[in-house]
Order: C-alpha cells, then sequence, then structure tokens
C-alpha cells in the first residue's frame, strides 16, 4: 500500500498533467497562428508523449536506467500487442495497404535502429541528436504528405493526433489573438500541466525503484511493464475510442504513430538530456522482442490486410507470454 498510492497518484498525475500542457500549447500555438496541420504534427504528436519523455528523462537523471529504457522499449511493446489486440478485439481493423507498408516499415526501421543502439550499450548524446533529427525528418515528411492536393493517405503521425481529437474534441480556432486573459489561461494550463507532469513522474519513479526492490525484482522489468503500461494508457483510451468509433485506420496509426516518437523522440530527448547506460537484460531480450512485435505487426497487417478479432486476441496473448517470461 505504500508503494501503490504514490504508483497510482503518480499515474495520475502525469495523464492529468499531459492533458493540461498539451491543451494549453494548443492554445498558444493557435493564438500565434501556426497551421492546424503543423499543430497536429507536433505539439499534439509529442505533447502526448510527454509522461514517458519526463517519466524516462527523469529515471535517467536517478540513475535507473532500467525504467528509463524500458519505459520506452515496453511502451512500443504493450502498444503494438496490448493496444493493437484490444483495439481489434472491439472492432476488427482495415489496414490501409500504403500506410502500412510506409509507417509500418518505419516503425521497423526505428526499432532496428534502437536495437543497433543497444548493442553498444549506451544512450549517448550523440544517438539522441541522431534520433531527433530522424523524428524532425519524419515530421517534415509527414507535412508534405499531408499538404498534398486530396490526398486521402494519411501518415501515423497525423492519425496519432487524430486519435487524439477522438478523444479530446476542441473548438474551432478564433482567428483572433485575443486578450491578456486568454493569453494567461493558456499558458496558466500548459505551466499547470508541466509542473503535474514533473511532480507525476517523480512519484512514479521513485514508487517503481521502491517497488522493484521491495520484490525483488530488476527495475527493467518495472519498468517494461508496470511503468510502460501506465504511462501508455491515454494512447490506449485514445486508440479504443478510435475503434469504438468504427475509426479503425485511426486507431491503427495512432500505434505506429506512438512508436515513432516513443523511439525517436523519447528516447533522442532522454539520451540528450541524460544519457544513460542501456541495461544488459534488455538488451539481451526485450529490444528484440520490440523488433519481432514490429515485424509482426507488418505480416499480420499484410494478411489480408486486415486485423481481425483472431488476430488481435493472439496479439494479446503475445504480450501475457512476454510478461510471463520476463517476470522471476
Amino acid at each position: 500500500m505504500d508503494v501503490a498510492l504514490p504508483l497510482i497518484g503518480g499515474l495520475l498525475l502525469l495523464a492529468l498533467g499531459g492533458e493540461l500542457f498539451v491543451r494549453g500549447a494548443v492554445q498558444i500555438a493557435e493564438r500565434l497562428g501556426v497551421s492546424p496541420l503543423l499543430i497536429g504534427l507536433t505539439l499534439v504528436g509529442f505533447g502526448t508523449s510527454t509522461p514517458e519523455l519526463v517519466t524516462s528523462v527523469q529515471a535517467s537523471l536517478a540513475g535507473s536506467p532500467g525504467i528509463a529504457v524500458g519505459n520506452i522499449v515496453g511502451s512500443n511493446i504493450a502498444n503494438t500487442l496490448v493496444i493493437l489486440g484490444l483495439s481489434a478485439l472491439l472492432v476488427p481493423i482495415t489496414v490501409g495497404r500504403g500506410a502500412l507498408l510506409r509507417d509500418g516499415t518505419i516503425v521497423l526501421g526505428v526499432a532496428l535502429a534502437l536495437a543497433a543502439v543497444a548493442v553498444f550499450g549506451t544512450l549517448d548524446r550523440a544517438v539522441g541528436s541522431a534520433f531527433l533529427l530522424g523524428l524532425v525528418a519524419y515530421i517534415v515528411y509527414a507535412w508534405r504528405q499531408e499538404r498534398r492536393a486530396g490526398s486521402g493517405d494519411h501518415t501515423a503521425a497525423f492519425e496519432k493526433a487524430q486519435a487524439y481529437e477522438e478523444t479530446h474534441p476542441r473548438r474551432q480556432p478564433s482567428p483572433k489573438p485575443g486578450g491578456a486573459r486568454a493569453w494567461a489561461m493558456a499558458s496558466g494550463l500548459a505551466a499547470t500541466g508541466l509542473v503535474l507532469v514533473v511532480i507525476g513522474g517523480g512519484l512514479l519513479v521513485e514508487s517503481a525503484v521502491a517497488l522493484a526492490r521491495g520484490m525483488g525484482v530488476s527495475e527493467a522489468v518495472i519498468g517494461l511493464t508496470i511503468v510502460a503500461v501506465g504511462t501508455s494508457l491515454p494512447e490506449l483510451v485514445t486508440s479504443l475510442v478510435a475503434a469504438y468509433r468504427r475509426h479503425a485506420d485511426v486507431a491503427l496509426g495512432n500505434v505506429l504513430g506512438s512508436n515513432i516518437y516513443n523511439i525517436l523522440g523519447i528516447g533522442g530527448m532522454t539520451a540528450l538530456i541524460a544519457p544513460t547506460t542501456i541495461p544488459a537484460e534488455i538488451v539481451r531480450l526485450d529490444v528484440w522482442v520490440m523488433v519481432a512485435a514490429s515485424a509482426l505487426l507488418l505480416l499480420v497487417g499484410r494478411s489480408g490486410w486486415r486485423v481481425g478479432r483472431r488476430e488481435g486476441a493472439a496479439l494479446l496473448a503475445g504480450y501475457v507470454l512476454y510478461v510471463w517470461w520476463i517476470w522471476p
């Protein structure tokens, strides 16, 4: 109970803080005249990953690489096997051929890139810079793709922002910049959200370390499972809502987009701010499970260009088997 309360409290603060931060930042960008497309690809796309980012950075700064790296790797595994599996169980997902081959291949590519880095055992600033440059290149590519006249083949970055809109509908931005009160409210939302995320991340990291010690398991196992799934809960909600509303393509795009942002964005920022080693146990197994899950997504999606309930159940079963295997 002593560990459970701060653990749950940290997750709640992360979710609430991330929501407030994104809302405030979006309102500021709207009043500055930033285009909705660019807001979606940047502030919404990356802002919704703020809880994972803060958790990994704080864990790295606290000397807990198992939680820092485990959160990134475990989130991608959970996104693919749990979130996509549950979404497909709710509503079978029709897969767009172009979107899967393009974004699915990118997901597999960045997973292989992280696995290659893991072999050398260090997330340093050079790696962080390379990952962030890769994310910028991807966002520029997505922006150009979405600006094509009549393009109906949306990128995963766009679908990730669209999934957020499914559960967080916003009013249309005002053409006027608004008065001082509107600016103050938007800035206050963003600042409050950032503070809550930092506090929640600290609580989550401290309680996760205490939980690992109390249960006699490694910090990496806690980071790969409890922390990773906990910080991925907002993504789970957005994908399930999109699937329930029969926007299954958005649910799939949300998973693909989140996996890209997790590795290139969260991994890049963590390496740049707080370089860390990659625990040997994660190098031996978990990064390769992440790569295998990414490849499995491509294979399942290409099979009839549909992820049905049977495939969804198989993905969930795979996650259960994975957790059973790594938990001592």
